[in-house]
């Protein structure tokens, strides 16, 4: 073994060293990077370029070691560099020796020794051997995150280290049981998510700490009482310490502290007595403790900024004197038993954020309130708060009021109309069933939630005055219309209504709202569309769904879409499903040039128009349902998925050869359709649906190639059969050499009983399929196979479905592991039945072949071309009606 002992010369201009050992699971690999060097020599530039070097352990005799995790070296601030320091950096690679344990790193101290100038030190992840008095007096930084020592042994004693870091650390103790006193210089001390701590270290002897971290250290009891006495810590943090139950009474010497967290210490019931002797004090965070009452020496901490003390459940009142704290900016009571705010709180003249969220049991705001000029943000958000205060209207500078959730809110103050400043205003599931009409004075507002605002019935002509509204959302609110004035909101770029479904009608000046791109109306009783919407000239998402009717008979009369509706020219979305729209769409549909998604489906129009080949950015149609269309045009090329399920009237399709991104197709219970020309170039389909296509299963069969079954993920059509090359049992994994698993294919045939429900035909999926993943006659992962489009027949069905190696089936398959393809116990639908399974595994090179394959044997052609002909060649099932 090679120690520091051979690189000694040069070393007393080191300055700096950082070894990173941090394990890294994905690498085997092992590096050495060297960072800042100071005032660097033409020797030493070329060393930091070439010094990328492998680090090679030798054992007796020279031979090479296997590492197991990426390693480090930084060299940092090496002073003056000469041909010394040159000839120590190229004998640094001896400086490691491999641990006995796997990917374990020990450090010799000895190399230390001469390091005389060595001021910082990172050796993150590693063990030292030797011993540390061999560490440079001088040193002044030192890192040690995750050290497996239980302390520091007690003769170290670095007089001059300022910094030590030995976060998330097995460290218990930092010196020791006999002493635990810090370095009197030190001035950064750092034990974050030391999870075995049991000590706080004894700060008497220490007269320059700044910075104090003991966050997350869970078996922490007390802090020492040394700490009260640390007159230059400016942040003590002691978040996270769960079982906490004592913090120093006597707190007369931390007069300059300026950041004390306690937040989620669950067991800590009292704060000092004296807390106001903290006199720098700027934030106390006393978040998720026991503390049931705040020192009334509170008062005096004139500096302090932030107060929070968010879910303190048993904190009922707070401090009268509460408003001496004049320079408080924000106070968080969130999720606090606090009953009552006392008066006082006016006189909290820098507060800037008041939030209050959660208070179950707080019903006022004092009228005080009014005297926060200062104020920007009020959060009540699901508190018990009844009403506003009326002198909530004199705030100059409140941008946001949030009050959702605030069931017992009913109304608004006729002052709210003085918010001169507010941009946002939350009253979402408020009880609120009308808006002043002084809510018109919100010239600034630009933001007006009211989320199932269920109470409320309509909206006053003064909305119209709110020119700066730009995001309106009255979702799920029992308003019958919107008022005339509606089209003065110049500015509205997002108006959201779904599931008003009382609202009848559009306002006419809607088409005044030129700046409107989102309209989002989903089952609404909207029927009619105005003549003017056409108008909306920036309009980019329309959704105005409704739910499909259940029978016929209940139909309204038949909707016809205005002929303005087509100068919409910057229209992406359209989803018009349900709405009942009849007859012919008219050629002008090619005006909406800027259409990328359109349903339409649930509608009786009985054609589209041919100009539809127009849409040249058309990426989804989706016409599901739609039971009068008889024919489909020539489609856009740039379409990639089609939905035609259920339209049973469909006859005939325009050849789809030219549909060469298109992905999914689903033609389920399109029974009429005789032929879908081109099909059998479609060469990114991965997912086609032809379920109880019975006109046209056979011909599709003989078109379907390689070229289009290459992708295919899922796939359904009639059928009985199942490919004989597929394995007919439960399937057995077994290891190829130098060859992956690249997927696994099953094939169904499912048939389901004429006496389901006719409801349930509807649904998307047959659910009651799986397969399941055994290792060792245990189950480890089941999927349900996605069975798309369930048939409106009682016929057999085929179902392919292939899963690639990036699925779970996939993944995790190893030697020995069982695939079957079994009927889900207790089913989802009863009256499945499956009648076959097979299974075929797919290893590498078997279906990666892309030339002609006709005049191969079956043994040679890929999956792909076996599909192909067993399809191709499928003769028609006789199956018993």
């Amino acid at each position: 073994m090679s120690s520091f002992n051979d690189c000694q010369q040069g070393t007393e201009r080191v300055q700096g060293i950082v070894f990173d050992f941090e394990k890294k699971k994905y690498t085997r690999t092992r590096r050495i990077s060297w960072v800042r060097a100071l005032n660097p020599c033409s020797a030493l530039a070329y060393l930091i370029e070439k010094c990328k070097i492998f680090l090679r352990q030798g054992q007796e005799g020279g031979e090479k070691k296997k590492y197991t995790r990426t390693q480090w070296i930084s060299w940092v601030r090496a002073l003056n560099p000469c041909l010394a320091l040159a000839y120590l950096i190229e004998k640094c690679k001896i400086f490691l020796r491999q641990g006995q344990e796997e990917g374990e790193m020990i450090l010799d101290t000895e190399g230390f020794k001469s390091m005389v100038n060595l001021r910082l030190l990172q050796i993150n992840h590693a063990k030292l051997q030797g011993k540390f008095k061999n560490f440079p007096a001088g040193l002044k930084w030192l890192q040690w995150k995750n050290c497996p020592m239980k302390n520091l042994p007690s003769d170290y004693a670095p007089h001059e280290l300022a910094v030590l870091d030995l976060s998330e650390s097995g460290i218990e103790r930092v010196w020791g049981w006999t002493s635990n006193k810090v370095a009197k210089n030190l001035m950064v001390m750092d034990l974050h998510r030391c999870y075995n701590l049991v000590a706080c270290p004894d700060l008497s002897g220490c007269k320059t700490l700044e910075k104090l971290n003991l966050q997350g250290c869970v078996r922490l009891t007390k802090v020492h009482k040394s700490v009260g006495n640390a007159r230059t810590l400016l942040q003590l943090n002691l978040n996270d310490c769960s079982n906490l139950v004592e913090f120093p009474s006597d707190v007369s010497g931390l007069k300059a502290l300026q950041n004390l967290n306690l937040s989620n210490c669950p067991k800590l019931k009292e704060l000092p007595q004296e807390i106001g002797s903290m006199y720098s004090l700027k934030q106390l965070l006393v978040d998720e403790t026991a503390i049931s009452v705040l020192p009334e020496s509170i008062f005096r901490l004139e500096k302090l900024e932030k107060l929070s003390l968010n879910g303190c459940q048993f904190i009922k009142r707070l401090p009268k004197h509460l408003g001496n704290l004049t320079s408080l900016k924000e106070l968080s009571l969130n999720q606090s038993a606090v009953e009552e705010l006392p008066d006082s709180v006016g006189s909290l003249s820098n507060l800037e954020k008041l939030s209050l969220m959660w208070c179950q049991s707080l019903t006022a705001i004092p009228e005080s309130v009014g005297n926060l000029h200062l104020l920007t943000e009020v959060s009540i958000n699901s508190s018990a708060i009844k009403e506003l205060p009326l002198a909530i209207g004199s705030l100059p500078y409140l941008k946001i009021l949030s009050a959702g959730g605030c069931r017992s809110l009913s109304k608004l103050p006729d002052s709210i109309g003085g918010l001169a400043s507010i941009s946002e205003l939350e009253l979402d599931e408020t009880s609120i069933s009308h808006l002043p009409e002084q809510i018109g004075g919100l010239k600034m507002i630009e933001k007006l939630y009211m989320r199932k605002c269920t109470s409320l019935r309509s909206l006053p002509e003064s909305i119209g005055s709110m020119l700066s509204l730009t995001t309106l959302n009255l979702f799920g609110c029992n308003i019958n219309e919107l008022p005339e004035s509606f089209g003065m909101l110049e500015n509205l770029v997002m108006l959201r209504l779904h599931q008003c479904r009382k609202l009848q009608k559009l306002p006419v000046s809607i088409g005044k709202l030129k700046s409107l791109c989102h309209l989002l109306m989903e089952k609404t009783a909207v029927t009619v569309l105005p003549e003017s919407f056409g108008k909306l000239s920036n309009l980019m998402i329309l959704k105005m769904r409704k739910e499909p009717l259940e029978s016929p008979s209940t139909q309204e009369h038949l909707v016809v879409l205005p002929n303005s509706f087509f100068e919409l020219s910057l229209l992406e979305e359209l989803n018009a499903r349900a709405w009942r729209i009849s007859g012919k769409i008219p050629d002008d549909f090619e005006k909406l040039s800027s259409l990328e998604i359109v349903d339409l489906g649930h509608n009786n129009f009985s054609s589209l128009p041919s100009s539809l080949c127009g849409l040249s950015l058309l990426r989804e149609l989706h016409l599901p349902h739609c039971e009068e269309l008889e024919s489909l045009p020539p489609l856009p090329s740039s379409l990639e998925e089609v939905d035609v399920s259920n339209c049973f009237a469909l006859e005939t399709m325009s050849d789809v050869s030219n549909l060469g991104s298109l992905t999914s197709l689903n033609m389920t219970n399109c029974e009429k359709v005789v032929d879908i020309p081109g099909i059998e170039c479609l060469k990114s389909l991965k997912w086609l649906y032809m379920s109880n296509c019975k006109a046209c299963s056979l011909t599709v069969k003989r078109r379907l190639s390689k070229v289009c079954l290459r992708n295919i993920r899922n796939l359904s059509m009639p059928g009985s059969k199942i490919p004989d090359w597929f394995s007919q049992e439960d399937v057995k994994f077994s290891e190829r050499r130098n060859r992956e698993i690249k997927a696994v294919i099953i094939g169904v045939v499912v048939s389901l009983d004429r006496q389901i429900p006719e409801q349930l035909r509807y649904c998307p999926v047959v659910p009651d399929i799986q397969a399941n993943l055994l290792d060792q006659n245990k189950p480890i992962f089941s999927t349900t196979l996605y069975l798309q489009g369930i048939p409106k027949t009682h016929e057999d069905q085929i179902h392919l479905c292939r899963y690639s190696h990036f699925n779970p089936l996939v993944l995790m398959l190893k030697d020995g592991s069982e695939i079957q393809v079994r009927k889900r116990k207790p089913p989802v639908i009863e009256g499945v039945e499956l009648k076959k399974c097979g299974i075929h595994l797919v290893y590498e090179n078997e279906d990666d072949y892309g030339g002609n394959e006709e005049s191969l044997d079956e043994s040679q052609q890929s999956v792909s071309q076996k599909l192909a002909n067993f399809f191709n060649s499928y003769e028609e099932d006789s199956q018993v009606c």
